[in-house]
């Protein structure tokens, strides 16, 4: 079996968490063992789409019509659209006919969690659904003795600084005005933010909020990995403030680093235990307290739980899973 892994526009996509999300597929395939291309002109059994272009609905079409099997990867829904780049929601509802279409071409649908699940089901799609993790390389995360200095000295932070980052795109449903409120309540606190979005494409109150001069913020910008991956570990607390989620890559790279975690209590988070894996704020005044409480002690660290929480979605056994999709004989689609 050959796979053909498609993805338009990795250019402008690379940096974010879909990026990311193919980049693993990739790794999936190699540690399985598993023979693929990302040129569409090589031959190949299966393939696995990812996004949501012309080019690539263009591609399915021509694929289940020589036969082949298709997969569509459902990593966008109306919800996680929403809230985002300038004018998100006055078109998100043609942004869901327009993903419905795309979709509706795969033989099977794959998407991360069984929340996005739920929703992409709700839009009255009928082919069989799997929800798989985007995954993550355990190996890859595993902290550093040196991880916590080497972070520290790049940003300029003395050992005793107390530091809350968390990762993500400019956009409004990341969390991003809860985070920079947070900066402005705790001005005994380091805020750094890892991400970015070109500011001409987000509303002016989040080209505003990331403009915020504060000394205890920082938009850092993007990062690459293994810089990243030193921050998780040098931080005193990641925070996750988003509002709106398919999975969230980083979340899961955060706990396989074992930082102290602080999530959104919404419900693509159900599989986490808060208070055993991770801590759930319903708010920014509970983030805030409970910021504080991990720092001082009074709520016990989760670090560890937290790693242990996404062994199970180690790369190379989100591959198996996707082989099984691939040949079709994958149980819990539906």
């Amino acid at each position: 079996m050959k796979v053909l892994l498609f993805s338009e526009g990795m250019n402008l996509i690379k940096i974010s968490g879909l990026g990311r999300a193919i980049m693993h597929q990739q790794r999936a395939m190699e540690l399985n063992g598993i023979e693929y291309t990302l040129d569409p002109k090589d031959s190949y059994d299966v393939v696995h789409i990812n996004t949501l272009g012309l080019k690539s609905k263009h591609l399915a079409k021509k694929a289940k019509k020589a036969g082949k099997r298709v997969v569509y990867h459902a990593h966008s829904t109306q919800e996680d659209f929403r809230n985002s780049f300038i004018g998100s929601n006055l078109i998100s509802g043609l942004f869901k006919k327009w993903i419905c279409s795309c979709y509706r071409r795969g033989d099977v649908i794959v998407t991360p969690t069984e929340y996005s699940k739920s929703l992409i089901r709700g839009y009255g799609l009928t082919a069989p659904i799997y929800a798989v993790s985007n995954g993550i390389d355990l190996a890859r995360y595993e902290p550093k003795e040196n991880d916590r200095e080497a972070f520290r000295k790049k940003f300029g932070l003395k050992d005793d600084d107390k530091v809350v980052i968390s990762v993500g795109l400019y956009f409004e449903r990341k969390g991003l005005l809860d985070f920079v409120q947070m900066a402005k309540d705790m001005p005994d606190y380091k805020f750094i933010w890892f991400g970015k979005t070109p500011l001409y494409s987000v509303p002016h109150k989040i080209r505003k909020a990331v403009k915020t001069k504060l000394p205890n913020l920082t938009f850092a910008g993007y990062v690459q990995p293994d810089e990243l991956k030193q921050a998780y570990v040098g931080c005193d607390v990641y925070i996750f403030p988003t509002l709106e989620e398919t999975e969230g890559i980083v979340l899961l790279e955060a706990l396989a680093a074992k930082a102290n975690v602080i999530v959104r209590d919404i419900p693509v988070f159900d599989w986490l235990n808060g208070g055993t894996d991770c801590y759930k704020a319903k708010d920014k005044d509970e983030f805030e307290r409970m910021i504080k409480e991990i720092y001082e002690g009074k709520l016990p660290s989760l670090r560890e739980n937290g790693r242990k929480a996404v062994e199970n979605m180690d790369i190379k056994k989100i591959g198996e899973k996707l082989v099984k999709i691939y040949n079709g004989t994958a149980e819990g689609g539906d």
